[in-house]
């Protein structure tokens, strides 16, 4: 596949709200997503000449968001303490039952380790368990049985 800017440019704008659902689950800090964001985008560029067609074009995103996002949550562990700067928005002041559940639900998804927390959200996003082994690398069995686990811990929780 030839890399040119028309391509990739398109790429992108079909592709944003993808990856920016993934790089959102690993941070709710706005500057923390648009840094994932744009490391993805990086990711993506260097690596778009070695997409082999193997697998749809959107499952090979969904690698490079998530890899990307895991590797920076890594190197985050290993680094000191940020103190992060607070903002007057809440997007979560709603008090209405549905708001307060959904509140709820991202909290216990947010105790999940890293990878659960990935095949959660790619199964909220609607994708195949082949779509979800492809990315994980992982057998649509295997994510079946994960998913099943997960959902477990979580009614436990």
């Amino acid at each position: 596949m030839k890399q040119n800017d028309e391509f990739f440019t398109r790429l992108v704008k079909e592709h944003k709200s993808t990856i920016y659902t993934v790089c959102y689950m690993f941070s709710h800090d706005e500057e923390e997503v648009n840094d994932l964001f744009q490391e993805t985008l990086i990711n993506m560029w260097k690596g778009i000449d070695s997409f082999r067609e193997e697998s749809k074009i959107s499952t090979w995103i969904y690698r490079v968001a998530l890899n990307t996002c895991l590797l920076q949550e890594r190197k985050k562990k290993k680094e000191a303490k940020k103190v992060p700067l607070t903002m007057n928005v809440n997007f979560f002041e709603d008090s209405d039952a549905n708001s307060v559940q959904v509140r709820q639900l991202h909290q216990r998804i947010g105790r999940l380790g890293l990878v659960d927390r990935a095949l959660v959200m790619m199964w909220l996003e609607g994708m195949s368990y082949d779509e979800m082994g492809a990315v994980m690398g992982i057998s649509p069995q295997n994510v079946g049985v994960k998913l099943f686990r997960i959902k477990e811990q979580l009614k436990k929780l």
